[in-house]
């Protein structure tokens, strides 16, 4: 006989959910067809501690024991594995065996009830993770805010545990041959949001949904601006207007809007914060600000922002905004406590991979700004060329991201051949994973923080 089930201490009216005959049958088409249903165990991530019976989880790990040692799985191989375990009594001995077989003569109905077994465990972690959240709600030991951060990230883990069905491979080229045709018959080169560079949308195709982009540079090349250019570029399209989430971890939102108005007005912004600010330019900064008032743009200035934390918020955007880019001012700045006694090099790896993954999560663009180390000067103190190995922090970064932009400005090196060139900007577009790598050339005008295209006049002449 089946072991009986012993309601949880604390409740006797209700037991947590689990399908006793969806168990029995799952496993009744494992003794059918073992390596087949095994693999569609794995695909739809059921283990054994998906069934909630003990005896269950003890007959799924002895058959999945006996498929990976590619031993054959009957009823006799089985039971004589449980035998030997001391396990096949407490189960219901061979005739139990036999009864899972008899109720599932064939295992074409595995999927629907490998499904349904994982449903349930999933409902039962869902009360597991409800119930230690209001037991730290009565402790009290951490403020609301932190133990919400908490139970939202668990939350989150649990969503990792759905299954994702891999689409058909017929599918899937169908798909792509729609999406070339819609580019053909549109006529349009760019096939993301463009960031309003010609020159950085003509090699880019613009920023590519579900992509982690770095834009990395040494303190103070106007990494922030560029960024913030380019969110203001695409929340105001003449096309069409796209949500942008600006999550900013250095700088104040006011700080930010004061940038944003300055650059679009052509104001001074440190002559503007002296009060020198003529009648003409006072009505361009009300013009600016009237154009960015109609601007799709959310900022989050939140300060010490765990990486967590950041991809609910960024979420919670997406569902409300359906915000089409993220912008992350600076990686080095987040935190992922869970990881930080690993060293900073792994936590880092962490938090970049937490950002490649919300990107995917969410397909969209993430813009992450990143600072480099101080190995450019040190190499080669006259130019201060990074390189992608300047990468600060952790070379997951690299790894992670599917393109990365090293911005510099050859005005603030000595010996650089452009040191003249006071408003001359190097983008270096020094990775892209689908695509062309190669330098572009910006102007940068540093009062306003504002970056240009810039077009480059024919040999001997000068710029147009």
């Amino acid at each position: 006989m089946a072991a009986q089930v012993t309601p949880p201490a604390g409740r006797t009216d209700r037991l947590p959910p689990y399908s006793e005959e969806a168990e029995r049958g799952a496993l009744g088409c494992l003794l059918l067809d073992a390596a087949r249903v095994l693999d569609l165990c794995r695909q739809q991530q059921v283990s054994a501690a998906a069934f909630y019976l003990r005896h269950h989880q003890e007959l799924f790990d002895a058959i999945e024991a006996m498929v990976n040692d590619n031993r054959p799985v009957d009823l006799l191989t089985v039971g004589d594995r449980l035998r030997d375990l001391g396990q096949l009594e407490s189960l219901g001995g061979p005739a139990y065996l036999e009864q899972l077989v008899d109720s599932s003569p064939t295992s074409a109905h595995a999927e629907y009830y490998i499904g349904l077994v994982h449903q349930k465990y999933l409902l039962r972690l869902m009360i597991d993770q409800a119930r230690a959240t209001v037991e730290m709600c009565y402790a009290a030991e951490e403020d609301a805010g932190q133990i919400l951060n908490k139970a939202e990230q668990a939350v989150f883990e649990l969503s990792t545990l759905r299954r994702q069905k891999t689409a058909p491979w017929a599918d899937l080229v169908q798909d792509g041959m729609a999406k070339i045709a819609h580019i053909i018959d549109s006529g349009k080169s760019i096939t993301g949001l463009a960031t309003g560079f010609a020159d950085v949308d003509r090699l880019t195709l613009g920023l590519q949904p579900g992509e982690l982009v770095i834009l990395a540079a040494r303190p103070s090349m106007g990494k922030t601006a560029l960024a913030l250019n380019i969110a203001e570029n695409i929340a105001l399209a003449r096309e069409g207007r796209h949500p942008v989430a600006v999550f900013s971890v250095e700088m104040s939102a006011e700080q930010l809007v004061r940038r944003m108005i300055c650059s679009r007005a052509r104001v001074s912004a440190h002559k503007l914060s002296r009060g020198y600010v003529s009648k003409e330019q006072h009505g361009s900064l009300v013009q600016a600000a009237d154009v960015l008032r109609k601007a799709p743009i959310f900022i989050d200035d939140s300060g010490g922002l765990e990486v967590l934390e950041l991809r609910s918020r960024a979420r919670r955007l997406k569902r409300k905004y359906d915000v089409e880019l993220i912008i992350v001012d600076y990686l080095q700045l987040l935190h992922y406590p869970e990881r930080a006694r690993e060293g900073r090099q792994l936590e880092t790896a962490a938090i970049s991979s937490a950002l490649k993954a919300m990107a995917k999560e969410l397909n969209v663009p993430v813009l992450c700004l990143s600072q480099l180390s101080r190995a450019p000067e040190q190499r080669d103190k006259t130019s201060g060329v990074p390189r992608l190995s300047d990468l600060r922090d952790s070379g997951a970064i690299e790894q992670d991201a599917d393109v990365v932009f090293l911005l510099r400005r050859p005005r603030m090196y000595a010996d650089d051949p452009d040191h003249d060139d006071e408003r001359l900007a190097v983008l270096d577009l020094a990775k892209q994973r689908n695509g062309p790598t190669g330098e572009i050339r910006l102007n940068f005008e540093a009062d306003c923080t504002l970056f240009e295209d810039r077009v480059e006049a024919p040999a001997g002449g000068g710029e147009a």
